[in-house]
Order: structure tokens, then sequence, then C-alpha cells
């Protein structure tokens, strides 16, 4: 586990007096790109928030680039590499596309500047053709490719996208994977939420299922798509 980015050991996690994830272990190493998977509320976003500090746990142990982060508020989980892509987008819808890009500009972990400005304008060139036009007037394709260039100014070590595609056209999603396949390539560790497993499966390095915030799958790809019985039990594909 020397080259892990995220480690989470044994993470429980209530809404009130509802028991979401129960135990869950779950890491990504360094460069790694993760499919999390599952059907609607099988606890999925409520890791990622977990992951984020957005929700508490209450047991377990969360670290990230070898930093203790368990319970640490997002800003916090946020200056040790990681960069969030939450379900709805959450654009800033007054700003401009320009401002809501400049704003989350930063150096990552160590002082990297790998994405620019200029850098995300050629991985997103529709936001280019748009630089003055306020994020609330942007299709829902556009505020996701911006959310993600946004995201990427952070120069994050680790990029989690919830509901990547959720909602969008056809084109556009093809669009999207595109650039997450892009991203991956450059070595960003990823973890995405899809219900498109096919497009998931595509580009991802490993894959876990949660069913009632347990993990009851974990393997690549190949030992994904060759057990056809998880896939009609636990996604329903």
């Amino acid at each position: 586990m020397n080259h892990s980015l995220l480690e989470a050991r044994g993470i429980h996690t209530y809404y009130g007096a509802s028991h979401i994830l129960r135990g869950i272990d779950f890491t990504v190493r360094r460069g790694e790109t993760v499919g999390l998977m599952g059907r609607n509320g099988m606890g999925k976003t409520t890791l990622l928030k977990t992951l984020m500090g957005v929700v508490p746990s209450h047991k377990g142990e969360i670290r990230i680039n070898g930093h203790v982060t368990t319970r640490s508020q997002p800003c916090r989980i946020a200056r040790h590499g990681v960069a969030y892509v939450p379900e709805g987008r959450g654009i800033f819808p007054n700003l401009s596309v320009r401002e809501n890009l400049v704003m989350a500009a930063r150096p990552g972990v160590g002082g990297r500047r790998d994405w620019t400005f200029e850098r995300a304008l050629k991985t997103f060139p529709r936001l280019g053709e748009r630089l003055g036009h306020g994020g609330g007037q942007l299709s829902g394709g556009e505020q996701q490719m911006l959310t993600i260039g946004r995201a990427l100014m952070t120069n994050p070590d680790l990029l989690i996208l919830d509901e990547a595609t959720e909602g969008l056209a056809p084109i556009i999603c093809r669009e999207i994977w595109t650039v997450i396949g892009a991203i991956r390539d450059t070595g960003i560790a990823t973890i995405i939420v899809d219900k498109n497993f096919r497009a998931i499966s595509s580009i991802t390095d490993r894959n876990v299922i949660l069913v009632k915030g347990n993990v009851v799958f974990e393997g690549d790809r190949e030992a994904l798509r060759s057990q056809p019985e998880v896939l009609k039990n636990f996604l329903g594909v």
C-alpha cells in the first residue's frame, strides 16, 4: 500500500439513525482510475461525500497523500490534492465561464501547475467560445465541462466525478468520456460514479460495487465482465 494516494479503512457513516456505510475499505493508488458502481441508494455518493469531509464518518480512518483526513473540513481535504465534481455540478451561475475557471486556479501539492487556464480551454474548446457567458447560461453539457475544467485548475492528484454524464445528450456524453480518458492518461487518479457501466469499465483500472453500504465486488474490468451474474444481480445489466 506504499503507493496508495487514498486509503479508507473501516468507514461507517450515518444519516441520523440510518446506517449508510458499513465498515467500507476503499483504496485509490496514484494514477489509478476506479469505477464506483451500484444501484441508486447503495451508498456511492455518501462514500464520496465522506471521503471529501462533506459528511463525517462515525468510525474508521481516511488518509490522503499520507495525511489523516478523517472528519477534516472539505477545504483542508482539497488542499491535500483532491478535487470534487459533485452530482448537480455546483457551478457559480452568476460568474462568467472565465471567472469560474480563474477563481479555482492554484498550484497543486508540491507547487505543480500542470493545469493552466490555457490548458483547460484546450481540453474544452467549447468553453473558450463562451468565456463571457454566465455559468447559468450554459447547457447542461457545457456546465459539466466547466465543472471538470474548474476542478482541474486546482492541479489535483485525485479527481472525484459523481454522476459524470447524468442527464446529458449522447453526443455530449461521448465528449465527456473522451476527456475523462485523456485526464486518465495524464496520471491524475480518478474516482468515477456513473450509470453507464460500459463507458466506465472501458477506462477504469479497477471497479468497486456497493450494495447497501457494503463492498460486494472489487476487481479489474476483465474480472467484472467475466461475471455476468454480478452485473445482473448488483447492476441490473
